[in-house]
């Protein structure tokens, strides 16, 4: 149905779905909540326990809590570069030539949707219209949806100063909780008429041959696949040290470990845009989740957990890396919310998901989207540690870390350390970067402001769990200018 034809009752139908589709559909699968009662008592159990043990046995006890930790990471890292390298091979990641792309007819490619959520940013929206009009797919198979919300007036009054085809269409979002980028796509999932939705970020700059070259990515694997993820990167990769840190971040992410998950036939957390998804997979499965801040991961985790794969694709979506410091923590603390919040909610049933996705892909979600957070929060206390020890060897050190915690911690340092930094250089030599060397060498660095990110996100899942930080974007252009 066309944005200007539907009734009241249509839109009234499609914005409690957006809403409250999936918490009604199957309650256990959505971050309405953020813990289930037995998650409630299990957490506050083993604060309380930890909590009396410190009392009465301190010295043991964070020897114990040590050695725990300190035995993850070593299991994260070896995890880790076990991913990195099954994405090495060239034939990890799903690779259509552009003479494939453009050798389907017309007439063989299926409808296709893409969602173009926005919010508060009419700074974009002129070259968001400009990259949809360079996408190179018949406009009579292609239905584009600006998705804004019906009283942000400054971004609609800027869509209207544009000229759009007539595929590409502004679709009013009603105003209502949660205001987030999940809900306004369910809601224009309503009015999609495509075989193939899409979500792309109003800042997103995607490979004009991208559509055909997922029809063709679809059309050569099998029928289990129902998402196929495109890379991302940035534009502004050199506008200071901050964009170079992310630029590398997002090259090993989406060029070798997303490929090697793949290759693992584990859960892929989704990329926020760019992803490809069959509709009717999509409508199945739930949509996406309005009450949870990484809505992308979620879905990921939902895909496998239904039985199907994630394909992922070397087609780049450009977007604007964040060159501000405290707009990057907004950011980046979302989505360690979110992670969390995502792995809280399919841990709700966790025989389950077990049974649904093995072993194996079990422990390698769990490490993947509660570790990374909890990962990031220790590190800035483990360095304080190392540093300490180093300055002056206390005893208390010594107490905390015996030799059969010491040693592996050392291990965890020295490799894990090394590990990353080199996994960030190949990734930025194989994808043809190497004005990234520098930034990679300097990535302690980054991980200072990981921590602090993520101490924030768990901080905010505590007192506001569905509270979508806003991200801004056309910084570049400011610095440009300035």
């Amino acid at each position: 149905m066309k944005p200007g034809q539907a009734s009241d009752e249509f839109i009234a139908a499609a914005l409690h779905d957006a809403v409250h589709g999936l918490r009604e559909s199957d309650p256990l699968a959505s971050a309405a909540v953020p813990l289930v009662p037995w998650q409630r008592w299990v957490l506050g159990g083993l604060i309380a326990t930890t909590g009396v043990f410190l009392v009465l046995f301190t010295t043991v006890t964070l020897a114990v809590l040590a050695g725990i930790c300190t035995f993850t990471y070593l299991i994260a890292i070896a995890d880790r570069i076990l991913i990195f390298r099954r994405g090495l091979p060239r034939d990890a990641i799903v690779t259509v030539s552009k003479a494939e792309a453009l050798s389907i007819p017309d007439d063989e490619l299926p409808n296709y949707t893409v969602l173009v959520p926005a919010y508060d940013e009419p700074e974009v929206v002129g070259d968001l219209i400009g990259a949809m009009r360079k996408l190179h797919y018949p406009p009579s198979k292609l239905q584009v949806l600006l998705l804004l919300e019906e009283d942000d007036f400054a971004t609609i009054e800027a869509a209207k100063q544009h000229h759009m085809e007539d595929h590409v269409q502004v679709l009013l979002v009603p105003a209502a909780e949660p205001r987030t980028k999940p809900k306004a796509c369910n809601y224009g999932v309503h009015f999609a008429t495509g075989d193939i939705i899409t979500i792309f970020d109003a800042e997103d700059l995607p490979d004009p041959l991208q559509l055909r070259r997922v029809v063709a990515a679809f059309a050569d694997s099998p029928d289990n696949v129902a998402c196929v993820q495109a890379k991302l990167s940035f534009h502004n990769e050199n506008q200071n040290l901050l964009t170079k840190w992310f630029t590398a971040d997002y090259g090993l992410w989406f060029s070798f470990l997303l490929p090697g998950l793949m290759q693992s036939d584990a859960p892929i957390p989704l990329g926020g845009t760019s992803n490809h998804l069959k509709r009717s997979v999509l409508e199945h499965i739930g949509a996406w989740d309005p009450y949870n801040v990484t809505e992308d991961a979620d879905l990921g985790v939902r895909i496998a957990a239904n039985g199907y794969r994630t394909a992922v694709l070397d087609s780049v979506t450009l977007e604007e890396a964040n060159s501000d410091p405290i707009n990057w923590i907004r950011q980046r603390s979302r989505w360690y919310k979110g992670y969390l919040q995502t792995w809280l909610v399919h841990t709700r049933r966790p025989v389950r998901l077990w049974r649904q996705i093995g072993t194996v892909s079990f422990l390698r979600f769990s490490l993947l989207l509660a570790g990374t957070p909890i990962i990031a929060c220790l590190n800035l206390l483990f360095w304080l540690l190392t540093l300490f020890w180093f300055l002056g060897q206390p005893a208390f050190i010594s107490l905390v870390f015996p030799p059969i915690v010491y040693y592996p911690s050392v291990v965890c340092i020295i490799v894990g350390n090394t590990a990353t930094i080199y996994m960030n250089l190949v990734a930025a030599r194989e994808n043809r970067q190497p004005e990234l060397f520098t930034a990679c060498l300097l990535l302690p660095l980054y991980w200072i402001l990981m921590s602090i990110a993520a101490a924030k996100g768990c901080w905010q899942l505590i007192v506001n769990p569905s509270y979508w930080e806003k991200t801004y974007h056309g910084l570049h252009e400011t610095a440009e200018e300035t």
